[in-house]
């Protein structure tokens, strides 16, 4: 029996430089609308509302395209972008550059501790399944970064329709595995990744933002090896 370690992507393991929605927007005006100049306050408002994983007990479930996966997302793009005080044509023309500079896989990082600390730990004897609220181009992403391969599991909201912490989104990564000897969690949000394991009797561990709620945690991933039991029989 293999022990089994459910790992989240954005701020647990990975994130994007600059940033992420928000600065993704203003990227896309400073490239199509120089002579726009726009601040990311008249952006970030319209952005706080209107993702999938802002309404996690509203799965989506049927099978979906990524082409429909963003054009469910183009209207929230085009909102902001007509908050900001673009025109509604310009606004629909620029929502739809949103998805290629969003998923450049160039504009993802690891955090420094991220791959050092899969590989130890699958030293130790665990194995990895990632578990994230995503956009369909995730797999591209992963495999940029050189950490594709190091999952036995990925499991994307974008792909199922459940986004954490749906209870779904995690029996769909504990369905994949056998008799597994141990599973924990680990991620950086305390109400989607630890509450969300735990309802489910899976024990996490949070890292990187400390919640007064949490009983395990730690500010960077080296914390995670000492809280682990061993993974080995």
């Amino acid at each position: 029996m293999a022990s089994y370690l459910i790992w989240d992507f954005d701020d647990t393991l990975g994130y994007r430089e600059p940033g992420k929605w928000t600065a993704c927007l203003v990227r896309v005006l400073e490239m199509e609308r120089p002579d726009f100049p726009v601040e990311v306050e008249a952006i970030r408002p319209h952005m706080q509302s209107g993702f999938p994983w802002h309404r996690p007990e509203a799965p989506h479930p049927q099978a979906r395209t990524a082409e429909a996966y963003w054009e469910s997302l183009y209207p929230l793009f085009a909102k902001a972008f007509r908050g900001a005080g673009l025109s509604s044509s310009e606004a629909d023309r620029l929502a739809r550059k949103v998805r290629q500079v969003y998923t450049d896989p160039s504009a993802w990082r690891l955090f420094e501790d991220s791959q050092p600390t899969l590989r130890r730990l699958t030293e130790l004897g665990w194995r990895h399944c990632l578990l994230t609220n995503h956009v369909p181009e995730l797999p591209l992403i992963l495999s940029h970064l050189g950490v594709l391969e190091e999952f036995a599991v990925v499991v994307n909201s974008a792909d199922t329709g459940y986004e954490k912490p749906h209870p779904q989104a995690f029996r769909r990564v504990l369905e994949a595995l056998t008799k597994p000897r141990a599973v924990w969690m680990i991620g950086d949000s305390y109400e989607a990744d630890i509450a969300g394991a735990e309802a489910l009797g899976v024990p996490g561990i949070l890292v990187r933002k400390a919640h007064q709620q949490a009983r395990r945690y730690c500010s960077d991933l080296s914390g995670v090896i000492p809280i682990l039991p061993d993974a080995r029989p």
